[in-house]
């Protein structure tokens, strides 16, 4: 488990690779997706998603200064995780959210 939390450390970094999962994606949608984080923690973390062999950068021939993100097969692989990660988050939410009382008894 430690090095599963390693890998995952960090605020965005399970948000991102949710968003991978969908498909390749350039650097502004992933920032899009994410409107709260910030560009520059943003770009640390698909860095260190990136050394980690989680995610892979291609540069795209057909714009200027284009390049996407994309999961590996080890990020891929990660898929599970991360799905279990967004059901328990559900079912915490729904579990914090106020009962409400019948006022009419």
């Amino acid at each position: 488990m430690e090095i599963t939390l390693n890998v995952l450390s960090g605020k965005w970094k399970p948000a991102i690779i949710s968003a991978l999962l969908r498909g390749p994606q350039r650097p502004r949608d992933v920032e899009m997706g994410l409107p709260l984080a910030s560009k520059r923690v943003l770009l640390q973390q698909l860095k260190q998603l990136e050394e980690d062999g989680i995610i892979t950068k291609r540069l795209i021939e057909d714009t200027p200064i284009g390049m996407e993100y994309s999961l590996t097969a080890l990020g891929k692989s990660l898929e599970p995780v991360v799905a279990a990660m967004n059901q328990w988050g559900a079912g915490y939410a729904n579990a914090q959210q106020p009962v409400k009382k019948d006022i009419s008894t």
